[in-house]
């Protein structure tokens, strides 16, 4: 039984590399410019040293994120490292929805591995992982898989399921309009 490796999309990488040479080159240059002259530039070498260093760190946790499955069960590593494994037994269904972007019209799939009591073991958002992930999940866990067809927002899956998300989103999103 081979176990299968999921990682997140490749081009989120590409983009926050570039979204930091975008802000932070300018920023730099314009610090470089005022320091040399002055011959304080030894601070501004540092912060970009440790710009780049939490950068850095940053890349190491991407590559280290991943979703492991098989017949077995599966395992999530987390973006910070921590690691959640469950067997195949403790897996009670799959739930498959699309929520809307924001206030956009725009949908991103999720998919919600839930346990047998009803919480969330682990989350596949579209936006991280493809729909060639999250059906591989799907074949290899067996697990009933329930889609839902019409698009929600974030404020209805609230209402609906609110353990399905995370602390942070539950918090956000007002349970009573």
């Amino acid at each position: 039984m081979r176990q299968h490796a999921l990682r997140p999309r490749g081009r989120l990488l590409r983009h926050s590399a570039i979204a930091m040479l975008a802000l932070f080159s300018p920023i730099f240059a314009v610090l470089y410019w005022l320091t040399v002259p002055e011959g304080t530039w030894l601070p501004v070498v540092a912060a970009q040293a440790g710009v780049t260093a939490v950068f850095g760190l940053g890349v190491a946790a991407f590559h280290r994120t991943g979703i492991w499955v098989d017949h077995a069960g599966i395992t999530e590593r987390g973006f910070f490292g921590r690691v959640d494994s469950f067997p195949a037994a403790s897996v009670g269904s799959i739930l498959m929805l699309d929520l809307y972007l924001g206030d956009a019209l725009d949908t991103n799939a999720h998919l919600f591995v839930v346990g047998v009591d009803g919480r969330r073991l682990v989350r596949m958002r579209g936006q991280y992982y493809s729909h060639a992930a999250m059906n591989t999940v799907i074949e290899q866990l067996g697990a009933p898989v329930v889609r839902v067809t019409e698009p929600m927002t974030l404020r209805e899956l609230n209402r609906a399921r609110p353990e399905l998300l995370y602390w942070f989103e539950r918090r956000l999103v007002d349970r009573t309009a």
